[in-house]
């Protein structure tokens, strides 16, 4: 999924889409410039991009199925161009894929906008199905739109649903595009699943050396059982024991239950015998999850012992609305300083742009990967200019060229031989309560080139 041969025809009409794109989207051409690393390895950025806060929003919202009918015609593409998306409009991130779908609809109007601008003969189509946060219902929706002609598909958004429809999409040769999947064991090369998010071999590393930076000894790490939890627990695991710090497993929980009353206890046992062992000050949690936390906060918040140690997150908690929404969760969150990184933004003039527009359409600033979706609609619509045929593997064999050569609301676009995001900056947000309202705050900044914590301020 690196850079091709043979190409050079469609990266030119990509380079020249993309450059009239950026002019007619980031004001004439005006948008400020980020300092941007070699795209060579994931490991060696020669800089890092700066950052732009992006938080989070809630709502909810029902998608009908809709048949495809676009099919390239003599002399290029001409109609409407069907592209699907798998949102979790309901269930564990119903959040996260409701930002996606605003990210998606205002994706889709700009590109409308240019192609009209361009003279192109085909404007693009958003079909929107909601896979429920289920990986077995992202499955029966993939298949759905697949018999309707659907080629090419956004999300969806959480690793163990990308499992569940890998081999389908390979076999069938159907190009996904996950702006929020980041489970390692997902990087095949050359197959046709597409991530426009860093991998978990940065964020697990990332929240162990956030442990050490507070000078623990001692973690205790609960986590989902799925794809997603099973990878970020690993990559948290390695670095921290490589960093000097103890690793306790602690529970490890089914992605179906709803009531956490035995894993907290456990949870509670494993911190107390630690805390024994090195004090509370060195000891912390480490929770990998979804929106159950409101559930494992609220039974979490019954024991003292953990109240006394320091908890850290991940992206799957980050921002998360429903969180603030629960007083019990929200305190508790606030009390144990519960610090979430998720990847980052590059601050510009079109990032700022698009939050700003999403803010308006959500009511509060949007999530990074609601930013990774807006962005892979843009470098389909690219790919599928400089193709100018409605063919998923012709589009696959460029989008990596496309994206290196795209300048989005996420930043540069620089996928790996995976064809996963390279690298990033981590974003670091915890729960505080200000004027008797929870909010999310942004405390620091995770720098991927310098490998080092930029603090707005230490909670």
């Amino acid at each position: 999924m690196a850079q091709r041969a043979g190409i050079v025809a469609g990266v030119v009409v990509a380079i020249i889409v993309v450059a009239a794109a950026a002019m007619l989207l980031g004001g004439g051409g005006k948008t400020t410039p980020a300092t941007i690393a070699s795209p060579t390895s994931p490991s060696s950025p020669t800089a890092s991009p700066t950052t732009v806060a992006s938080p989070t929003a809630t709502a909810t919202a029902k998608t009908k199925t809709v048949q495809a009918t676009a099919t390239p015609a003599a002399g290029g593409l001409r109609g409407e161009i069907k592209i699907g998306a798998l949102l979790p409009l309901t269930g564990d991130l119903a959040s996260y894929g409701e930002n996606s779908k605003k990210a998606l609809e205002l994706a889709e109007r700009d590109i409308n906008k240019f192609l009209e601008k361009a003279g192109a003969g085909f404007r693009i189509k958003i079909v929107v199905e909601d896979t429920e946060t289920k990986p077995e219902v992202c499955l029966n929706k993939l298949q759905a739109l697949a018999a309707q002609g659907i080629k090419i598909f956004i999300g969806p958004m959480t690793s163990a649903e990308v499992k569940q429809i890998k081999s389908y999409a390979d076999n069938n040769k159907l190009l996904i595009i996950s702006q929020s999947s980041t489970a390692p064991s997902l990087a095949i090369p050359g197959d046709y699943v597409y991530r426009f998010c860093p991998t978990d071999r940065i964020q697990g590393p990332v929240i162990a050396k956030l442990a050490k930076a507070y000078g623990l000894k001692a973690i205790v790490i609960m986590w989902r059982g799925d794809a997603w939890g099973d990878g970020l627990h690993d990559a948290v695991k390695e670095a921290a024991q490589k960093l000097g710090i103890e690793v306790i497993d602690g529970p490890r929980y089914d992605p179906k239950a709803k009531e956490f009353t035995n894993e907290v206890d456990k949870l509670a046992s494993q911190v107390k015998q630690l805390v024994g062992k090195y004090g509370a000050d060195k000891v912390g949690v480490v929770y990998i999850g979804f929106n159950e936390v409101v559930q494992v906060f609220s039974t979490a918040s019954q024991y003292d012992v953990l109240k006394q140690v320091r908890w850290f997150g991940s992206d799957g908690t980050a921002l998360l609305d429903e969180l603030l929404k629960d007083p019990a969760a929200a305190e508790f969150g606030v009390k144990v300083k519960f610090l979430n990184p998720i990847f980052a933004a590059t601050k510009s003039q079109k990032n700022e742009k698009i939050v700003s527009e999403l803010k308006k359409e959500l009511g509060r600033e949007p999530d990074t990967y609601a930013l990774a979706a807006y962005d892979a609609a843009w470098v389909v619509t690219l790919s599928l200019l400089a193709t100018q045929k409605y063919d998923a593997t012709a589009v696959k064999n460029i989008l990596s060229d496309v994206a290196y050569n795209y300048f989005g609301a996420t930043g540069w676009v620089v996928l790996d031989k995976a064809g996963d995001r390279a690298f990033a900056d981590y974003d670091l947000w915890v729960p505080v309560k200000e004027g008797g309202k929870y909010k999310w705050k942004l405390a620091g900044v995770y720098q991927y080139a310098s490998d080092s914590f930029n603090w707005v301020f230490k909670p």
